[in-house]
């Protein structure tokens, strides 16, 4: 009886420590990694708590973010010099759809051989950060700038780290593309958090009131915002000839968030001599993610096209 007991545990010991081996790996496949180590102009709210969606034991989507993170997804076969995407969910700066516009589009990424980075980053709020407006673009600073110092660690080119942004995550997207120098909090170091490129997913790009997402407007700028905010964070209005390359991507008949969002991006582009192309599906809705029916389906293919024409995928 004491030998059986004895094999028992040892049978017990092997198959947990090669459980741990197995998770291990894993988890240095795919790490999810604290944004910051202080975060600039916290407030602290004990009872500001993150709350997440979960169905079939995967987050859908979350809201109350306090701590960003990084989930770092890397291809099955790790080459040198890949490409990276920083990839930021929409949800109208309300909540982000982690998994539609994240985790789904990271192993997306991942697929055609590029490192695909989700963003969980703050949702502008006056409980948790002493200024809202910037309180997403410190995130997405840092972030691009954590990737450029750790490029070594996940073999990734220095100069082909891109940004995905859906919806409101369209417009965080937007913000670092023209904001990328703006001085929002202290930097450690002096990289730089220009992205290389940008791929914009039925954006939110104007805060104008004639054609922006209003509930993203007002969760970023408050109710009564000046129109020197407005004109601040209406990104088609900071566009410069150092703005990167842009793929942007949106339907007609999208009536949450205008497709003029997108051609007024372009049409800034294009008078600054920014790289751009511009995809106007005639179908599609709003919020289709990857593809999901119309002719808004195969925007994945199109985009696929342009990475590799302009280097970013082989």
């Amino acid at each position: 009886m004491k030998n059986s007991k004895i094999h028992y545990w040892k049978k017990a010991v092997l198959i947990l420590t090669l459980f741990t081996g197995i998770t291990n790996q894993a988890q240095t496949k795919n790490e999810i990694i604290p944004l910051w180590k202080k975060i600039p102009d916290e407030i602290k709210a004990p009872d500001y708590k993150e709350n997440e969606s979960i169905t079939d034991g995967k987050v859908q989507s979350t809201s109350l973010v306090t701590v960003p993170t990084l989930s770092i997804f890397l291809p099955k076969e790790s080459k040198p010099n890949q490409a990276a995407v920083l990839i930021f969910p929409g949800g109208g700066y309300q909540h982000l759809a982690i998994d539609k516009e994240g985790t789904k589009v990271a192993q997306w990424f991942n697929s055609l051989g590029i490192v695909g980075i989700v963003v969980k980053y703050r949702l502008p709020n006056d409980k948790i950060m002493k200024n809202k407006n910037i309180g997403p673009l410190q995130d997405a600073q840092e972030a691009m700038r954590f990737i450029r110092e750790n490029v070594a660690k996940y073999n990734i080119d220095p100069n082909k780290i891109g940004i995905m942004g859906f919806s409101a995550g369209g417009h965080l997207a937007s913000t670092l593309a023209t904001h990328y120098d703006e001085k929002t909090y202290e930097p450690t170091s002096k990289i730089s958090a220009r992205p290389d490129f940008a791929l914009l997913i039925y954006p939110v790009i104007s805060m104008q009131n004639d054609i922006t997402h209003k509930g993203s407007q007002e969760s970023l700028l408050g109710k009564d915002a000046s129109q020197t905010l407005i004109d601040s964070f209406s990104n088609e209005k900071r566009i410069t000839p150092q703005t990167p390359p842009t793929y942007l991507v949106h339907a007609t008949d999208d009536t949450v968030v205008l497709p003029e969002n997108s051609i007024n991006y372009y049409l800034a582009l294009k008078k600054n001599a920014v790289k751009a192309e511009l995809h106007i599906y005639e179908k599609g809705g709003h919020g289709f993610g990857l593809g999901v029916q119309d002719t808004s389906k195969f925007w994945t293919r199109d985009c696929e096209e342009w990475l590799k024409v302009n280097g970013y995928s082989n």
